[in-house]
């Protein structure tokens, strides 16, 4: 038994043996300088970024190639181990009935400690990987290229089970649950991320509310730009811890951020539409044309202004219909801000009969237009004859009134002039056509 360990750690001593000496990122002649950070396999992370932080590109490829073959070394006694669990299990499969009982049981005891020192080569792997990582980072930050450093520990990385050794398995998913490379730091992390996010959801609302006040003692400010910049600083310390989250749970943010500038322009084109509407959105949030609230006809729409993102703009139809319209099309086109200024002019027409007095009508509109409270004096009303229609004579009424007051000023004015009109006798015509009809044949016999 005891010559067959000594065998299994022969196994490993080649493994790393061969490995070392079939890979050419590591091997270095004589004059070759000396790696400076591996003295101590296991130096913290933190102290190691402070190592190689005054290093050269050059000098961090030497550090690089030595902790990868430190590493490599570890992943070739990873392997020797796995190798003599198989053959443990191998053993105990040809073990003859006869001497099943006392070989089974030290064979066991055997694949046992095999199996306990192959979870600590694991954790002892992860954390060197760890360390070369933290070389390679500083190597990219100093224009290195680290891809097939990052090849290989992807390649090696993970924890091979086989899955008809039921032991095997479980030990390892057990031992990695318990290591503090595994799923203790796992837990850390998770633990970590979780109180980031709370962290930056309640940060988030803090600066939301900070930003509105703070736009809020600003004058001249719309409430489209208030609610714009609270939502985007609300969103971007969102955005932002979730990146800071995501490096709790060591994923790394450099390659895809690559990726998103790679694929930056075909993605603009792509979505050249919808820049065209965010342009609009900041033309609209610079100018103001409208604020939330105002009542508007823009692209052929109108209704009031309910909300709007950089892209489009929500409006609430006078018949109660939610309308989504793109900013392009808003800023594209003529835009009517009916509540914009704060008085406006009614306009109204009204028409008698030819055969009514004008003037009484006049002197009607202008009495009914100065007992409205909500008519103002300033500017002055106007009630002038406008028209000589077909079937009446028609005036122009154009009070003025807060714009607020509108359609009360309208409707009101609209239903008095008419009991008015009524009750002094003054016709309000309909359409009507004089037909003249002219007997031919009697104009011929009398002729």
């Amino acid at each position: 038994m005891r010559a067959e360990r000594i065998s299994f750690a022969a196994l490993g001593v080649i493994f790393a043996a061969i490995t070392l000496l079939a890979a050419p990122t590591i091997a270095q002649d004589g004059d070759a300088p000396a790696a400076q950070t591996t003295a101590d396999p296991m130096v913290p992370l933190a102290d190691l970024a402070f190592m190689v932080d005054p290093l050269t590109k050059a000098e961090l490829i030497v550090e690089a190639d030595a902790w990868l073959g430190i590493l490599q070394t570890k992943v070739a006694e990873i392997s020797a181990a796995e190798i003599a669990v198989r053959h443990t299990n191998r053993q105990i499969a040809d073990t003859a009935p006869a001497e099943a009982a006392e070989a089974t049981e030290g064979q066991a005891e055997q694949k046992s400690e095999t199996l306990a020192e192959l979870t600590k080569l694991r954790e002892q792997r992860t954390a060197l990987t760890d360390r070369l990582n933290t070389v390679l980072l500083e190597l990219e930050a100093k224009g290195g290229d680290r891809s097939e450093y990052d090849k290989y520990v992807k390649a090696v990385s993970g924890i091979t089970m086989d899955a008809t050794d039921v032991s095997a398995t479980w030990s390892a998913i057990q031992g990695w649950l318990t290591s503090k490379e595994g799923g203790i730091r796992w837990g850390i992390n998770i633990a970590k991320a979780v109180g980031v996010l709370i962290a930056f959801w309640i940060l988030a609302a803090i600066i939301a509310s900070a930003v509105r006040r703070a736009i809020g003692m600003a004058r001249d400010t719309s409430e489209l730009f208030r609610n714009f910049m609270v939502t985007f600083c609300k969103r971007l310390m969102l955005l932002v811890g979730l990146m800071v989250a995501a490096q709790c749970l060591e994923v790394p943010l450099g390659p895809a951020l690559a990726v998103v500038g790679a694929a930056g322009f075909v993605v603009a084109f792509a979505l050249q539409g919808t820049l065209s509407n965010f342009a609009s959105g900041l033309m609209i949030l610079a100018h103001r044309p409208f604020d939330v609230g105002d009542a508007v006809n823009v692209a052929g729409v109108a209704g009031v202004v309910e909300s709007m993102n950089l892209l489009s703009t929500n409006i609430k139809s006078f018949d109660n219909q939610k309308i989504i319209v793109p900013n392009n099309s808003i800023w594209g086109g003529v835009i009517t801000n009916m509540t914009g200024l704060p008085i406006r002019r009614v306009d109204m027409v009204f028409g008698i009969g030819y055969a009514d007095d004008a003037e009484r009508a006049i002197a009607i509109m202008e009495d009914v237009i100065k007992q409205h409270p909500l008519v103002l004096s300033d500017p002055e009303p106007v009630v002038k004859l406008h028209e000589l229609a077909d079937s009446s004579v028609n005036f122009v009424c154009r009070p003025w009134s807060k714009t607020s007051d509108y359609w009360a000023v309208y409707w009101d004015v609209t239903r008095t002039v008419k009991e008015r009109f009524d009750a002094e006798g003054i016709s309000i015509p309909f359409p009507q056509r004089d037909v003249h009809v002219y007997n031919e044949t009697a104009g011929a016999a009398g002729a």
